[in-house]
């Protein structure tokens, strides 16, 4: 076993695309997310990260309350989309599910629901660790809930 040192810092985002930025940044805001901020990316160099070529993308950067993790919603305005996953089922391969710590899991859900948002199966407690559950939000994506219920 070696003990070299990982070059890894932290995670820096999670992307996600969706149709509706407006729709996006509201049900991340009453989540508890805050807008840090949008900008349109484009440009020759965008379409090199991506390997889409020619692109115009409009972004929105929101951040937990922490100011730990962020999550990126994107909009692509040129090229199309080409693929749908936000329906996917929980066990299909690569999809990505955003799991958020929350204090109060039913005001939250509850505040939710108000913005579409749909329970996936149930509210359940795991051991005497956490109450977890899955809900769609804006467009279907799949989020995990979970609040701490013993503290460490």
């Amino acid at each position: 076993m070696t003990s070299e040192k990982s070059n890894l810092m932290r995670m820096d985002n999670v992307g996600i695309v969706v149709e509706s930025l407006e729709e996006a940044i509201a049900f991340f805001t009453e989540l508890g997310l805050k807008l840090e901020g949008r900008a349109m990316i484009e440009g020759e160099w965008a379409g090199r990260v991506t390997g889409l070529g020619t692109q115009r993308v409009e972004i929105a950067m929101m951040v937990t309350p922490d100011g730990h993790s962020r999550l990126e919603l994107s909009r692509f305005l040129a090229p199309s989309v080409v693929a749908d996953h936000r329906n996917a089922p929980v066990n299909a391969l690569g999809y990505l599910r955003v799991m958020f710590a929350v204090e109060d899991i039913d005001d939250t859900l509850a505040r939710l629901l108000k913005h579409g948002a749909q329970l996936v199966g149930e509210v359940v407690q795991y051991e005497d660790s956490y109450r977890l559950c899955y809900i769609r939000g804006p467009e279907g994506l799949l989020i995990g809930l979970a609040q701490e219920t013993t503290h460490r």
